[in-house]
């Protein structure tokens, strides 16, 4: 266990200076002079640029400017916005927790209706295909255009834009999830199938549980793995999604922020957000680890 923790502490190390040296990179290979990349389109005094050159070593050699913004990052510094007027760390925890609320919601229920679905239509139903294909195919910002024009213009049951509450999360809830949804369900029902086929299958009905029980109790354990596994990738498409959505929707949150810096050529932010997300990833993948040896009892035993 320990050797297998440190295997995926070393990892994740790797993952997040990947994602710092390309931030570096990018930062050094966009098109003109790198104090006013980091600058956009805010105007500042002298003085302040003489302290971005200070804060970012510009005035020394590359190596020396990779090795200064490596440490800044260590440290938790993540640069200042100057479109803001604020430190890009605290920019990023203001939008943290409705884009947080969003993503969480959207993704407990995609995975309760997922699971749902797959117990319910393997083995019975073939028109459930169609619907996840027509679910995976429409993109995330088509779906949204479209609850918004039914469910708010026309019908009038959810506040249109820019509101808190339930009733303002219900809508964008949706179209976060419903990707994700059928895109679960397919892979999970799919897998339901192949492991209601097997002999132990066939041992717990000739115990007398029924269907639902056998489904439930025993099959469903040998799906929840693959699901988990999906779980981990699925992270990059909530990202993506709080982009368009966010934006659709006027609600506050990274999707937001994000695509006001990368209008504002605010190269900080936008560099802060995708550090953000690389940290996301790895402690998403090592939950996933751990959600592994939960589900499966050999896994716990091979351990």
């Amino acid at each position: 266990m320990i050797r297998r923790l440190l295997t995926r502490l070393g990892a994740s190390a790797l993952v997040l200076w990947g994602a710092v040296t390309v931030s570096f990179t990018a930062l050094h290979l966009t098109p003109g002079n790198v104090v006013d990349v980091l600058i956009g389109s805010s105007i500042v005094t002298p003085e302040v640029r003489a302290q971005i050159i200070a804060d970012y070593g510009l005035d020394r050699p590359l190596p020396v400017q990779y090795v200064t913004y490596l440490g800044r990052v260590v440290r938790g510094d993540l640069g200042q916005s100057y479109q803001l007027h604020e430190p890009v760390v605290t920019a990023i925890g203001a939008q943290l927790g409705p884009s947080l609320q969003l993503a969480g919601s959207a993704l407990l229920v995609a995975v309760t209706v997922s699971v749902t679905l797959a117990v319910l239509t393997a083995r019975r139903s073939r028109w459930i295909q169609v619907v996840e294909l027509v679910g995976v195919s429409i993109p995330t910002f088509w779906t949204a255009i479209l609850l918004l024009t039914v469910f708010s213009f026309q019908l009038g049951w959810f506040p249109a834009v820019g509101a808190d509450g339930f009733a303002g999360l219900v809508l964008p809830v949706i179209a976060v999830s419903i990707p994700i949804t059928t895109l679960l369900t397919q892979m999970m029902r799919e897998n339901l199938e192949l492991v209601l086929e097997e002999p132990f299958v066939l041992t717990a009905r000739s115990r007398g549980l029924s269907d639902l029980g056998v489904r439930l109790r025993h099959a469903l354990r040998h799906v929840l793995v693959p699901a988990v596994t999906l779980l981990g990738w699925v992270i990059g498409l909530l990202v993506g999604a709080m982009v368009a959505v966010e934006q659709i929707f006027s609600r506050q949150g990274l999707g937001q922020l994000t695509l006001s810096a990368v209008t504002g050529k605010d190269l900080p932010v936008v560099m802060g957000v995708v550090l953000f997300t690389a940290v996301l990833y790895v402690v998403v993948n090592i939950v996933v680890d751990l959600l592994y040896l939960v589900i499966d009892p050999r896994l716990r035993s091979a351990a």
